[in-house]
């Protein structure tokens, strides 16, 4: 049974590694704000999430697990804020194409902020 656990953890290993690469080419690769911040957080997080199982799968410890399961959470509690905080800076400085948008809930915020903002 532990053979199995084991090479379950190297499959979760390779196939996280695998995504982090694949989240790390698209932040390179993909040319505006938003596309960026989807390949920062998706895959990623489900690349760190299969890390983290090939980890537990291999240590087995309670100790080792609790703490992984910490950062599991953590991790999927910041990865959404902090994309969200990407996406509303990239909007607010207008470093996106506005035409790349299929709705654009912010637009009745944004002139709210322009007519009534500090002179």
């Amino acid at each position: 049974m532990a053979t199995i656990a084991d090479w379950l953890g190297a499959g979760c290993l390779v196939s996280g590694a695998l995504l982090g690469l694949a989240a790390a080419i698209g932040v390179l690769r993909f040319p505006d704000a938003l596309s960026r911040m989807h390949a920062a957080t998706k895959p990623q997080v489900l690349g760190v999430l299969l890390l983290l199982l090939g980890i537990m799968l291999r240590l087995r410890s309670p100790a080792d697990l609790g703490m992984i399961l910490l950062v599991a959470v953590f991790q999927l509690a910041t990865a959404p804020v902090a994309a969200q905080m990407i996406g509303r800076a990239a909007y607010r400085s207008g470093r996106l194409d506005r035409d790349l948008l299929d709705a654009d809930e912010l637009a009745e915020c944004r002139s709210a902020e322009g007519s009534s903002g500090p002179a």
